[in-house]
């Protein structure tokens, strides 16, 4: 099954072969434990991420999930366990050798460069890709073909303080999709955003996958426009993995009703 479509251009194009299904898994973590003094950010967390799916990763407020992000990415190393990522074992690495490996990741708060134009932004992603060293100008065509791909409308003298909030949250999707992943990591897309930006952005998440190859496992909120998206959801509570499964499954089970919403 192809998921490619109309290349984003001849030089920076993401078409792959849909894996989903194979036996080889993207990305695994093995009993992955954080702690922060005595208190268990995360305990005892395994799960596998096949190459092509939307991934979803939910749970309760203080339940992990950013802390998760922050272990695979490598700005925390786990205090137990270890992060597999095409059957290598990314946990030593540091965050800029793992995202030359292949992943990056968007922010739940936004921290572009405000003294960079928009494009500039985006741009010094492109120059910081793992593949292959471009000229400034080579860079900027780029970014200029991820500002359009994420629906993203600005002037070359745009600067970040003059977008919205959508802007904002276009513009962290576009600088992570600068650096060509194979992963992306998107954390509370949505946050902020309007009925609907959410559909949109929802929608931009979808043409990553289908269009760019690009795996994604998304940290959200609002459940409603998760579940019409993703192919499998992995839930966390208090640290600990307490449910996996399709989205169907995941709302029907009585143990993720209970963490959100208490018993009765």
């Amino acid at each position: 099954d192809f998921r490619c479509k109309t290349p984003i251009s001849k030089r920076f194009t993401f078409c792959k072969i849909n894996t989903m299904g194979s036996q080889t898994m993207f990305l695994k973590c093995n009993n992955i434990t954080k702690l922060f003094g005595g208190l268990a950010a995360l305990q005892d967390v395994s799960f596998e991420v096949e190459d092509g799916e939307i991934r979803g990763l939910i749970g309760p407020n203080g339940s992990g999930k950013t802390t998760l992000f922050n272990v695979i990415s490598g700005v925390l190393k786990p205090t137990e366990g270890k992060v597999m990522f095409m059957e290598r074992d990314i946990t030593p690495l540091s965050p800029y050798n793992i995202c030359h490996l292949g992943i990056a990741r968007s922010f739940q708060i936004p921290h572009p460069f405000k003294e960079m134009t928009v494009w500039e932004n985006v741009a010094l992603g492109a120059l910081f890709g793992k593949d292959q060293s471009f000229s400034d100008e080579e860079a900027k065509e780029k970014a200029k073909e991820i500002i359009d791909f994420v629906g993203l409308q600005v002037k070359d003298d745009t600067y970040p303080g003059e977008l919205t909030a959508g802007g904002l949250r276009k513009l962290e999707l576009a600088r992570a999709l600068a650096t060509k992943p194979k992963l992306l990591l998107a954390d509370e897309v949505l946050s902020g955003l309007s009925k609907k930006e959410m559909q949109e952005a929802s929608m931009i998440l979808k043409r990553i996958r289908d269009e760019m190859g690009i795996t994604i496992i998304w940290v959200e909120h609002i459940m409603d426009v998760l579940m019409d998206v993703v192919d499998k959801v992995t839930v966390l509570n208090y640290g600990a993995l307490i449910a996996e499964g399709t989205p169907e499954e995941v709302a029907n089970n009585e143990e993720v009703v209970e963490a959100y919403l208490g018993k009765e």
